[in-house]
C-alpha cells in the first residue's frame, strides 16, 4: 500500500511541485493543502506524514497548527517543518516538539528532507504492526502520561470523552481500550454499553481505569465484565506489565 504525504503550505509553488515530483520518484504520493481549516479537515486523514512549510503568516494561523497538533496526537502522526528559525520558534508554541520529527531551515536541502521522509515512513510502517490502544479519559494530563508510558511499545490514541471515543472507533480499530470509569456526561459504563450494543465494536476488549480502590467500587467495575481494571495510581512498570500479559494471553487463546 502506497504511503501519502500531506504537504501544508501557503501556496503550491515551484518548490512544492518539485518536492511532489521528488516524492513520486521514491514511490511516495502527496496531497497539497493550503493552511486553511476546512481544507485540512477534509485532507488530513489521507496523510501518513505531514510536511508544513511556514512563512511570515505563521502567527496568524495558530488555529491551523492547533488542529494539526490535536490530529497528530489522536492519530499518532508526526510532522516535518520547513521554514526559518523564527517561524519555527513561533510554531512550537502551538505544535509540541514531540510531534515534530525534524525541522529544516530554508534554503531547503531536498535530499536530506527525502531521507527523513523515508525514515519516518519506515518507522510508521513498524508502528502499524504494533497493537493499537485507545485511552479514554477526561483528564488530558493523565492521558498524556499514559501515552508517554506506552508509546514505545504500542500505537496509542487518545479520546477525552466517551463520545470522542465512539467517533474515533467509527473510523479506526483498537486492540484494547483503557476506559476511565468516572467520566462526566458519558460515563465509562455507558461507553461500554454502547460498544457492546454495536456488532462491529462489541468484541473490542475494555480495561477500566478507576480512581476508587475500595471493595464496593471494584465490585461495581467487575460487574460490567471488562477484561480487567487498573487503579489510576498504577505505576508505569505495573501498567506495562499488565497490558503485555493481556496481549500474550490473547495470543495464546487465539492460537
Amino acid at each position: 500500500m502506497k504511503k501519502t504525504i500531506l504537504i501544508v503550505a501557503p501556496a503550491e509553488g515551484f518548490i512544492i511541485k518539485g518536492l511532489e515530483t521528488k516524492l513520486l520518484g521514491i514511490g511516495v504520493e502527496s496531497e497539497y493543502s493550503p493552511p486553511k481549516l476546512k481544507e485540512l479537515q477534509n485532507k488530513c486523514y489521507k496523510g501518513d506524514l505531514i510536511i508544513i512549510f511556514t512563512d511570515d503568516s505563521v502567527e496568524s494561523i495558530a488555529d491551523v497548527f492547533v488542529f494539526i497538533k490535536d490530529f497528530c496526537i489522536e492519530r499518532d502522526k508526526q510532522v516535518i517543518v520547513v521554514g526559518t528559525k523564527n517561524e519555527y520558534d513561533v510554531l512550537k508554541e502551538y505544535i509540541t516538539e514531540d510531534i515534530i520529527a525534524e525541522f529544516f531551515e530554508r534554503p531547503l536541502d531536498i535530499g536530506s528532507l527525502l531521507n527523513k521522509v523515508e525514515s519516518c515512513l519506515e518507522k510508521g510502517t513498524e508502528q502499524e504492526r504494533r497493537k493499537s490502544i485507545l485511552v479514554v479519559d477526561d483528564d488530558v494530563s493523565y492521558m498524556s502520561m499514559i501515552m508517554d508510558w506506552l508509546k514505545d511499545s504500542y500505537r496509542v490514541s487518545l479520546a477525552n470523552s466517551g463520545m470522542s471515543a465512539i467517533t474515533w472507533l467509527a473510523k479506526n480499530r483498537a486492540d484494547l481500550i483503557l476506559l476511565d470509569y468516572e467520566m462526566p456526561i458519558t460515563t465509562g459504563p455507558k461507553v461500554l454499553e454502547m460498544l457492546r450494543s454495536d456488532a462491529e465494536l462489541s468484541d473490542i476488549p475494555v480495561m477500566f481505569l478507576t480512581g476508587k480502590g475500595d471493595k464496593e467500587s471494584i465490585m461495581k467495575v467487575l460487574a460490567l465484565k471488562p477484561v480487567g481494571y487498573l487503579l489510576k495510581t498504577v505505576k508505569k512498570e505495573e501498567l506495562r506489565g499488565t497490558i503485555k500479559k493481556f496481549f500474550v494471553t490473547q495470543t495464546v487463546k487465539s492460537s
